[in-house]
């Protein structure tokens, strides 16, 4: 669990960013390559400790190999009365 201010707000941006990705058409293959180049970028960075950015990846990496979060919503259409 997340506990930092910033490393929060780091998680929900790569949250958003990958939920984009998907309605774009983009699949898990490139959402991972996409979070490999922005945990990098980050350790990079040193905006972050180290140990923030581990388990910043833990938990985006539970984010996006739950199937739950990247499912289509498929809407029931109202019946037809006429």
């Amino acid at each position: 669990m997340l506990q930092d201010a910033q490393t929060i707000r780091y998680y929900q941006r790569i949250t958003d960013a990958l939920h984009e990705q998907w309605n774009r058409g983009y699949r898990f293959d490139d959402l991972r390559l996409y979070l490999e180049g922005y945990l990098a970028a980050l350790r990079h960075a040193n905006t972050i400790e180290p140990y923030l950015i581990h388990r910043l990846e833990e938990e985006t990496l539970r984010y996006l190999y739950d199937p739950s979060n990247f499912e289509m919503v498929q809407t029931q259409s109202e019946p037809d009365y006429y």
